[in-house]
Formats: structure tokens, sequence, C-alpha cells
């Protein structure tokens, strides 16, 4: 019997070492997991880049940053210092086969047995790593096949999208590649998959029967900041819509998988996706809402609007808010529309599910039942205060049938007593175990940029001059209520 991962000499190769997606998440996440004993044995980490730098130079700008950057504190020196002993510095460009030729080398040197690449670089470098890692026999090197580790976003649309596609299974398999999208290596999203499939009271109601409809919120109160050179070129539908929130919406809307494997939990997403009812031309403009964020205050501080922010055209359509009504065609949830929204430069930072079941048909109160005008709610707050919240109607005390709307909540931190992990710390654990569960596919990757591709292009054939501005501070442009309004609905706004 062959060595599992915990036991195999492992290591894990950084492209693009020196930006800060090593700084602020990897680093941290490692030795998070050393600290906690989830690394194997025998780990090093090779660093790829073509700054100036040494061994050296890695290790003291990686200890600043593990410092910097970790919740755990004090920093334990021991094993800071262990992990940094076995971290290593090619200095090289992307597009040269000597720096590959060294990590070979330094393979062959350190034994190794299981082998990561992080692609941690902008999209622009990942065909020609993935090409040169080919063209070296790096992808089965040294002890059995390597894997590739790619960060969203997966092409820029459909196409795009499958061409990347084409250039890593040139070189590797399905099974080595682990499409990386944190979202789902939050403990709150993995637990939306926990409370329907491990509790036996609310999945024979998840269905069109008892459901009225769902809301799905991503609420950013910060601007595009630095962003400007990419956002103006993705927009928040390329940037949230196509990934975070159809992830959401899949995790919600699935049904139960035959087993919590790869295969099979993936298998059951891809059926959310291919289910989405397609839209004509004239539907996406009765079915969604584009804003831009202009001048506001937020928290007591001014922001400025979008057309401000530094990199950004002057006359730039670029949406920083979507609102979408998505129908799902399947048995389960036919009729049941699916609010998903995402914007930038709202109230508060927030992330939730709601789930709004159908109104009793008939009050048998007399007095008032002000828990009508607050239905069953179910919610999953995702971040940044991570619980499950259910609203119901109780009586009031006293003599008057008065029924008012309660509310039953668990709070994470509360009830564990700890703060959550980093979704890093669990997707890069699973990637050394060889687990795909919580990555992309290539399939689903793909549906999901058709239906926003149908999207955009039907924008495109709009009239973007009539793109909504929404004040700074505001929960979005009037249209978005219009368009939950036209159902006889509204928004529930994260408190």
């Amino acid at each position: 019997m062959g060595k599992s991962e915990k036991d195999q000499k492992t290591v894990f190769v950084i492209f693009g070492v020196s930006g800060d997606l090593t700084f602020k998440k990897l680093m941290p996440a490692l030795y998070e997991n050393a600290i906690k004993g989830k690394l194997p044995a025998h780990f090093s980490i090779i660093g790829f880049s073509r700054r100036d730098w040494t061994t050296s130079t890695l290790r003291e700008i990686l200890s600043e940053s593990i410092n910097r950057n970790t919740s755990e504190t004090p920093v334990n020196h021991a094993i800071l210092t262990r992990l940094l002993e076995n971290t290593y510095y090619i200095k090289a460009d992307f597009s040269e086969k000597r720096g590959y030729e060294e990590l070979e080398k330094y393979f062959c040197d350190l034994e190794a047995e299981n082998a990561i690449y992080y692609l941690a670089t902008p999209p622009s470098a990942y065909e020609t790593i993935i090409k040169l890692i080919g063209e070296t026999k790096l992808q089965n090197c040294p002890k059995g096949p390597a894997k590739i580790v790619v960060e969203k976003p997966f092409g820029s649309d459909q196409e795009s999208a499958r061409i990347l596609d084409r250039s890593l299974h040139d070189v590797f398999t399905e099974d080595q590649i682990f499409r990386m999208d944190h979202y789902l290596g939050k403990e709150t999203v993995q637990n939306i998959m926990a409370f329907r499939f491990g509790n036996g009271i609310f999945e024979p109601l998840w269905n069109r029967n008892y459901i009225d409809h769902v809301q799905i919120t991503m609420a950013e109160s910060e601007g595009i900041g630095t962003r400007a050179g990419y956002y103006e070129q993705a927009g928040v539908s390329k940037d949230v819509f196509q990934n975070h929130l159809l992830q959401l919406l899949t995790l919600t809307a699935m049904e139960a998988p035959s087993a919590f494997t790869s295969v099979a939990v993936r298998d059951e997403k891809v059926k959310v996706l291919n289910s989405l009812a397609i839209m004509t031309d004239e539907m996406v403009l009765k079915q969604t809402v584009r804003g831009q964020y202009a001048h506001g205050m937020i928290e007591g501080a001014r922001v400025k609007g979008y057309h401000c922010e530094n990199g950004v055209a002057p006359d730039s359509k670029t949406e920083t808010y979507m609102a979408v009504k998505v129908m799902i065609n399947n048995w389960r949830w036919a009729g049941v529309p699916f609010y998903l929204r995402s914007g930038k430069c709202l109230p508060k930072r927030a992330t939730q599910i709601i789930i709004q079941f159908k109104q009793l048909p008939l009050s048998l109160f007399g007095s008032r039942n002000l828990a009508g005008d607050a239905p069953n709610l179910l919610i999953f707050s995702l971040q940044p205060d991570e619980g499950i919240t259910l609203y119901l109607g109780a009586k009031a005390p006293g003599p008057i049938h008065q029924i008012e709307p309660v509310e039953m909540r668990f709070s994470y931190k509360e009830t564990f007593g700890i703060e959550l992990p980093e979704a890093y710390e669990r997707l890069l654990l699973d990637v050394i175990m060889g687990d795909t569960t919580l990555f992309n596919r290539n399939d689903e990757v793909d549906v999901a940029w058709k239906y926003t591709d149908q999207i955009i292009s039907s924008w495109k054939k709009s009239d973007v001059a009539k793109l909504p501005t929404y004040r700074a501070g505001s929960w979005g442009p009037k249209e978005a209520d219009q368009l939950i309004g036209n159902d006889g609905r509204v928004w529930f706004n994260p408190k």
C-alpha cells in the first residue's frame, strides 16, 4: 500500500511568490496549518519569481508577512523557523526554461513525492507556465502526477475559459487540476450542505411546495480600491456573479448527492447550472438590473463615485452592482424565483442566503397577525456574523392572540467559542490530500460562463447609456427594488 499524501514528502511551488496573494493568504494559511500539525512532516516551499531576491531574502519577507497577517499571536517562532528553513527561491521569468530545470533539481534534492504548483500570478501568465511545465515534463514529476492550482478568474468569458481549459488539459488530467474559488472553503458555505443533508427537519420542505423564493446577497462596503485595471474589464458580473453567486446558488438548490465525494457533489452542482432557465434578450432586460455607484456616505465617511476612482474611464459603463432574477427549470424549483445581487459601496459588508417560506393561506386569529408582515425566514449569514437565523411567529404574552415575529439564532462564534479558520487553510489542505470536492470542475466553469455571457451579451445590445447609478451607502439603484417589487416581494437587507 502506498503512502498517503500526509506521509509523502511534499513540495509546494508558488509561481508569483512575490505577490500579495502569497503574503496575505497562502503563507498565513500554511503557517496556521503547521501550528495545528496538519501539514505533512516533510513539507517544503519553493518560491518562483523574477524579483532579484535570494532564498534568504524570501525567508525574511515571508517571516514578516506571517507575523503581520496571521491570527495566531504571538507567532510560534519554532514552527515558523522550521517552515522557513524548508523554503527556497528560484529567480527566473515564467518564460525561462532554466527556472523549470532548476525546479526539477530541487525536486530531486528534496526527494519530492507530492508536487503542487500554485499559480499565484496574473491570469495572463497561466498559459506560459502551464506550457513550460509540460515541456520540461514536470506534470508527472518526480514520483507521480503533480497537482496544479489555478486562481479565479478562469477566463474572462466562455471562449477564453475554454482556451485555458485546453491549455491545462494538454499537460494535466482533470483530477490534477484544482480551480480555486476561495468562497467554497468558508466553513459557513460548507455548512449549507451540512444543514440541508445532515438534518431531517428542513429538507422535506426544501422545494417549490413550501418555499416562496430565495434571496442571495453579497454586499461589499468598499469600492474598487486599486483594482480599476481589472475591474474595468470585469465588472461585478465577472468578478462575483459568474463564480461566487452562482456557486452559492448551486449549493442552495442542488439535490442530495449519492455520497460526499468530489464526483457526486460536483455532478449535482452542474445539474443545477444546466437547469437555469435560458433568458431571451427581452427577458434579460426585465430580469436583471445593473448599476454604478456615485458619491455618497458610508459609516460617516464621504465616498467618491466610481467615475472618480483612479484608473476608471470618465465614460465607463462598467457595472458595480448587479441584481438578477434566476429561474431553475427542474421539478424541485419550478416557479420559485432566486434573486441574486451583489454590489460595491453598499452600507455594509455581508453575505447572506435567505429562504422565505410560503405564507399561511389564512390567519386564524382575530387580532392583527404581525408575523404575517414578517414571514418565516431561514437566513444563512456567511460573513461577517457567521450563523443561521430562523424567523417564526409566536404568541405575545397577554390575553389577546397577537402573533409577533421572533427569531432563533445560532452563532458559530458563540457556540464553538473559536474564530472560524480562513478558507485557504481548508482548501490548501484539500490540495495536499488530493481532494477536489470544493474546487470547480471544468464543465461547471463552462456552464456558469455560458449563462453569464448570455446576460452580458444582452446588456451590450441594449442602450447602456441608461446604466442607473446609486448613492454610495445605499442598497443599490431603485430599479433593483422594482425588480423584486414587481413580483410583490422586497429585499431583506442585512442588519
